[in-house]
C-alpha cells in the first residue's frame, strides 16, 4: 500500500484550514498533518514533521505567505509549497515563485482540482492557475521588454530605500538615515520587493548594481 501524501494546512483563517481540511480527509491517499495560523509556526512544523507539502496562504499577519515559503525550503527543501491565495498580481505571483512554491492555485479553485494540485505537486508537477499562468507567460517571452524600467514605479523614498539597502544598510540604519521609524522602512522594504518582484534584499542589491542605480564601490 502506498504511503498517504502528509499535507500541513497554512492559512490564518481557521474556517479555510477547516474547509479544506474536512474535504482532504476524505481522499484515502491525503493524511493532514497539522494546521499553522502563522509563517512561524508553519516553520515549527515542517522542521519537524517534514510534511510532503505544505498548502500556503500568502497573506498572513506577522511573516507573510512569500517569507515563509523561502524559510520552509531551506528547512525542507524536499517539502513542496503550494500557494493557495485570492490574490494573482504580479506583486504576488513572481516572489512567491522565486521563492519555491512550485504551484500558485486561487481560492476559488474546486476541491477536486486542488486535490489533484496536491497530487502533482509530490510528483514535482507544476500547477498554476489560468490567470496566473498568462502572467508568467507574458514575463517568459519578454512582452513587457518595452515597457519602462521596474524602478520607475518606486516612488522616491523607494528608490532612497533601495538605494541603502543596496549600499548594505540594516533596516535600523536605513532608519537612522532616513530620519524615519524601522516599522516605516519595513514598510518600504516590502513595497520594494514587490514592486521588483524579487525574494529579498540580496537580489535587490543585485537588480540595482545591474540597472546602474548605484555601483559596488558606494
Amino acid at each position: 500500500m502506498t504511503e498517504a501524501i502528509t499535507i500541513l494546512l497554512v492559512d490564518d483563517h481557521e474556517v479555510v484550514r477547516k474547509g479544506v481540511r474536512a474535504y482532504l480527509e476524505t481522499q484515502p491517499d491525503f493524511r493532514v498533518v497539522g494546521e499553522a495560523s502563522s509563517g512561524e509556526e508553519a516553520i515549527d512544523f515542517v522542521t519537524e514533521l517534514i510534511p510532503d507539502v505544505v498548502l500556503m496562504d500568502l497573506i498572513m499577519p506577522g511573516m507573510d505567505g512569500i517569507e515563509t515559503t523561502r524559510r520552509i525550503k531551506k528547512v525542507s527543501p524536499r517539502t513542496q509549497v503550494v500557494v493557495l491565495t485570492s490574490f494573482h498580481e504580479d506583486a504576488h505571483i513572481f516572489p512567491a515563485l522565486k521563492a519555491g512554491a512550485i504551484s500558485y492555485i486561487l481560492k476559488d479553485m474546486k476541491m477536486d482540482k486542488l486535490a489533484e494540485t496536491l497530487r502533482r505537486a509530490v510528483r514535482g508537477e507544476v500547477t498554476l492557475h489560468p490567470r496566473v499562468a498568462v502572467r508568467v507567460l507574458q514575463n517568459l517571452r519578454g512582452d513587457n521588454l518595452d515597457a519602462e524600467p521596474l524602478f520607475t514605479e518606486l516612488t522616491e523614498r523607494e528608490l532612497d530605500v533601495l538605494k541603502l539597502i543596496a549600499s548594505g544598510l540594516t533596516n535600523s540604519q536605513i532608519a537612522e538615515k532616513l530620519v524615519i521609524s524601522e516599522n516605516t522602512v519595513k514598510g518600504h522594504v516590502s513595497n520594494v520587493l514587490s514592486k521588483l518582484h524579487v525574494a529579498d534584499r540580496t537580489q535587490v542589491a543585485v537588480y540595482a548594481w545591474q540597472r546602474g542605480i548605484v555601483h559596488r564601490e558606494q
